[in-house]
């Protein structure tokens, strides 16, 4: 074989080699386009197929969140009829107690009322029980002046009695006496009927006590009635 041959031979193995190589990249873009176009379908296959899927899941939890919110409404509503029924106990235990306490004031009130009634009614009750062994004792004066043996002096020892009994009686309830017989004038618990001259007396001194005054508890009820040296 010549060298024209053998170069002839090595071109067309070489464009044969290139033919075969091209035809292989041709396959196998053909086979990746193929590829490609099978996976579409599948992909919208498989979306179509789990779409449904999806939103039944969806809908499940959206179901579940409605349930749990309502659950907590009602958990809420609850409570609230719970406090309002507390609130409502409590306003009626407030308004018992209010009750109660007013019927007790009116009570109280009353008791006072009733208290200071029988005060002024009875206030002299243990002065009048003091009083009537006085009177007890006049009478039996009287009856003993009425008897043909009684005497002057039988009958004014009787009223002397009777008067110390008066004015034990009177001393118990801090009833004083007022006789300011040689005691300066004081206008205070004096009063002056007249004025005389008068030689053993200082002017201003209480030389007659015509009628005695008295004091209650310090307090003057009647001022003595005197005469008063010049």
């Amino acid at each position: 074989m010549t060298d024209q041959e053998r170069k002839q031979e090595t071109e067309s193995a070489d464009a044969a080699s290139e033919g075969t190589y091209a035809d292989e990249v041709e396959a196998a873009r053909a086979g990746e386009a193929a590829g490609e176009a099978t996976t579409e379908p599948n992909d919208a296959s498989n979306r179509e197929h789990e779409d449904p899927a999806d939103d039944s899941v969806a809908g499940a939890v959206e179901a579940d969140e409605a349930q749990r919110s309502a659950e907590q409404d009602e958990a809420r509503s609850g409570s609230r009829d719970e406090e309002l029924a507390e609130a409502r106990r409590q306003a009626k235990e407030n308004l018992d107690r209010a009750l109660r306490a007013q019927a007790e004031l009116e009570n109280v009130r009353r008791r006072m009322t009733r208290d200071v009634e029988n005060a002024h009614k009875f206030a002299l009750e243990r002065f009048v029980s003091e009083l009537l062994p006085v009177k007890d004792s006049l009478e039996l004066g009287l009856s003993a002046s009425a008897e043909k043996e009684a005497s002057a002096a039988g009958i004014a020892e009787g009223i002397e009695l009777t008067l110390r009994m008066l004015e034990q009686a009177m001393e118990k309830f801090g009833i004083r006496v007022v006789d300011p017989a040689g005691e300066p004038f004081n206008p205070e618990f004096h009063q002056a009927m007249t004025m005389q001259e008068s030689d053993t007396a200082e002017s201003g001194t209480v030389l007659t006590v015509v009628q005695k005054g008295y004091l209650l508890n310090e307090r003057l009820v009647r001022p003595a009635m005197v005469i008063v040296a010049k």
